[in-house]
């Protein structure tokens, strides 16, 4: 098994093969273009050790290494009504915003930009993102594509603002409160007919995961500090997957799919550039490593392609394009995706959006 290092799936052109949009509403977290700001507590020293000893330098990712903004860049070219756009820095997402519109209109003059607007959310803090879904049932009674694309990677030992390792707390813990908030407009639409989907952007990083627990729930509330940078990652990315795989099976009304989206050449894998991972990655590079346009080809196939014709199957985590059964023994327990449902419901009971 590859875990979707190499790729033998479904072609999918996003031109052609992005159905209308037309009445649809979507949201896309972390798709602002370029690096991110970073919580004023995490530290950023020019480089980290990696799980055999080695300095790597250490990149941060918030959803911004393309394939989010790219995703609405997208998107915005088959008529939704509404796209949102979920970052953390204003600036940054106002930039996204007028890049969007900008590219759209020099490559397809023929095409009306939708509107697209920012909803500040930072999902290392809780406090934010319930702030963050309040703006969004302000303005919207309607969503049928959540894009849970935001995420973080290769942080030192920290922790979010609630206390939680950060790469868990941003890539499962927020994404997870943000989904919970905004169930009730996700199932009233799908109740409504309409074809809702939850599409949470994983990794082949979570075969990282912990292999004698997956994930190490008892000490969730820790910097869990005595494990590798890449344990702690990829235990977020499993996560990712088994929280789409429960929300699939308590909440059939909506089509809910993880995805790998590749190798990506983005600044996502410079983490690699130095100590021993180095001649590979810059092997991997020339052999492997997809465009963005390419690496996004699979997080929109699992927002569009047909679930009638047994396509899109939820539940299920993909690697591109469309491929399924590739993750570890892991990402299909039932009984940690349960475990997990329960630790994730028990920390955020009584946060609401309201």
């Amino acid at each position: 098994m590859l875990y979707g290092l190499l790729s033998f799936g479904k072609s999918f052109n996003p031109v052609k093969d992005i159905p209308d949009l037309s009445g649809k509403v979507i949201f896309v977290t972390g798709a602002v273009h370029g690096k991110p700001d970073l919580p004023a507590e995490v530290p950023f020293p020019a480089k980290t050790p990696d799980s055999f000893g080695h300095s790597i330098l250490r990149a941060h990712i918030t959803g911004n290494v393309g394939l989010g903004f790219e995703s609405i860049l997208q998107f915005a070219q088959h008529n939704p009504a509404h796209i949102y756009l979920g970052a953390r820095s204003e600036a940054k997402g106002l930039a996204a915003i007028t890049q969007i519109q900008t590219q759209l209109s020099s490559s397809h003059p023929a095409i009306v930009c939708p509107p697209i607007s920012l909803i500040l959310c930072d999902l290392a803090s809780l406090s934010s993102v319930q702030t963050a879904a309040r703006e969004f049932h302000r303005q919207e009674k309607r969503l049928d594509i959540l894009m849970l694309n935001a995420g973080v990677m290769a942080l030192p030992p920290a922790v979010t603002e609630e206390g939680y390792e950060v790469q868990f707390g941003t890539n499962h813990v927020g994404h997870a409160l943000l989904t919970k908030l905004l169930l009730p407009t996700l199932l009233s639409t799908a109740a409504e007919g309409h074809d809702v989907r939850v599409v949470a952007v994983s990794s082949m990083g979570h075969f990282l995961a912990p292999f004698w627990r997956g994930i190490e729930l008892a000490t969730l509330k820790s910097p869990q500090a005595s494990m590798s940078t890449w344990q702690r990652y990829g235990q977020s990315k499993l996560a990712n997957i088994l929280f789409v795989r429960e929300l699939a099976r308590r909440y059939p009304t909506l089509t809910c799919v993880a995805v790998h989206p590749g190798l990506v050449a983005t600044n996502l894998y410079e983490t690699f550039e130095q100590g021993i991972l180095g001649v590979p990655n810059k092997i991997a590079k020339r052999i492997v490593y997809r465009s963005v346009q390419s690496g996004v080809c699979n997080q929109l196939w699992a927002a569009v392609a047909p679930v009638r014709k047994g396509e899109v199957v939820s539940g299920e985590y993909y690697t591109p394009v469309g491929v399924g059964g590739q993750g570890t023994a892991w990402a299909t327990d039932d009984e940690l995706a349960g475990k997990l449902w329960t630790w994730t419901e028990g920390e955020l009971e009584g946060v609401q959006a309201e």
